[in-house]
């Protein structure tokens, strides 16, 4: 039984425990876990960190979409602006991040151009994106633009890209106006990834289509609308017999892969359950999740238990990391595959760095 005394001193203790982890400025924030910082380490061992999904933009390329064009391509959202980069700025805010590398893309805002201008644009990127890399090879990697309009013009640009540049493959949309990646019109541009073991780095551009639904509170033509687009384009590869025609296609995908990875069992079933609703002449090779096994896929998903939840679908193996930088989605993408307590210390190495550097060819 309990004495008065014990009783009192324990009533203290506790409300010095109240007092000092509620009444003091900053005392709750004492109490988070401490956020990554470079170097990271784990079991003493340096992990270079190495990020798959940064973006940027030249403003050289953004200018011959005309003034307001180029103005819609920083548009009211925080840090917006900080896509144009300032190498020491972006620098500053990769050692705040616990980022050693990014990887660059840009979104392809050309898509809708004409097939000229669009040539224009990629060539001014690709060759900017190549000078950057070479100024900061330790720090910058990069995805190359590609004109997909013109998928014969895309494929040449991806060699160049691959053979002359120093780039690492190509970051595309999820979609070309109406047309889905798998119509065989893409097909060249995925037998050269193929060929040159190119990553194609699958970056949603959101669904105009829905531009009614995504009305009200909560930016869901983001929120929702972004995930949705990936999740579309990944399953059309999957159930029109692309990833089947092309094995050796490598694609990364952004946002965690969308939806895909949350209830990707239920594609197996589609076509059982209807399956006048699926084209006969398509005989897959595999069940639709098994093709996830060969698909990659960034941490962007926020918490450890989401993280968990991947991996248990796909595998540590597909897992890489992901910011969204300079947009503030993930200000500290590190920690969460720190914090998930199912990942073994080789796991966490190997979405921090090993993953990203085996696919991209670097030196693991």
């Amino acid at each position: 039984m309990n004495s008065r005394r014990h009783f009192l001193t324990q009533a203290a203790a506790t409300a010095g425990m109240v007092f000092c982890g509620c009444g003091l400025p900053g005392a709750a924030h004492a109490q988070q876990p401490k956020l990554a910082r470079l170097p990271v380490t784990i079991d003493g061992k340096r992990v270079k960190t190495i990020d798959v999904h940064s973006h940027c933009l030249f403003h050289d390329a953004t200018i011959l979409m005309g003034e307001a064009g180029a103005k819609a391509l920083t548009p009211p959202i925080k840090n917006s602006a900080e896509a144009y980069v300032v190498i020491q700025d972006r620098l500053k805010a990769m050692d705040s991040q616990a980022i050693d590398m990014e990887v660059l893309s840009i979104n392809p805002f050309w898509y809708g151009s004409d097939r000229d201008l669009a040539e224009k644009i990629v060539t001014i990127q690709n060759d900017k994106l190549a000078e950057l890399v070479a100024s900061k090879p330790d720090r910058f990697a990069a995805f190359a633009s590609l004109t997909m309009q013109d998928p014969a013009l895309a494929a040449q640009q991806l060699e160049t890209a691959m053979k002359k540049q120093g780039l690492k493959g190509a970051a595309i949309g999820d979609r070309v106006g109406a047309d889905e990646f798998s119509n065989p019109k893409f097909d060249p541009v995925w037998a050269k990834a193929e060929e040159l073991g190119a990553v194609l780095f699958i970056h949603p551009q959101g669904l105009p289509e829905l531009n009614d639904r995504w009305k009200g509170n909560g930016w869901l033509g983001n929120t929702i609308g972004n995930p949705l687009g990936t999740t579309i384009a990944l399953q059309h590869l999957i159930f029109d017999g692309s990833f089947d025609k092309f094995p050796g296609l490598k694609v990364l995908a952004a946002h965690g892969g969308g939806y895909l990875g949350s209830y990707a069992p239920r594609s197996d079933h589609a076509c059982l359950v209807a399956p006048t609703l699926c084209d006969p002449n398509v005989h897959l090779k595999k069940q639709p999740t098994e093709y996830l096994k060969q698909i990659y896929f960034d941490s962007l998903v926020f918490t450890p238990e989401a993280l968990r939840h991947l991996a248990a679908q796909v595998g540590t193996s597909q897992i890489m990391l992901g910011s969204d930088y300079p947009y503030i989605w993930e200000l500290h993408p590190v920690d969460p595959v720190m914090a998930t307590p199912s990942f073994s210390n080789r796991e966490k190495a190997a979405i921090l760095h090993d993953n990203a550097a085996k696919l991209l060819g670097m030196k693991v």
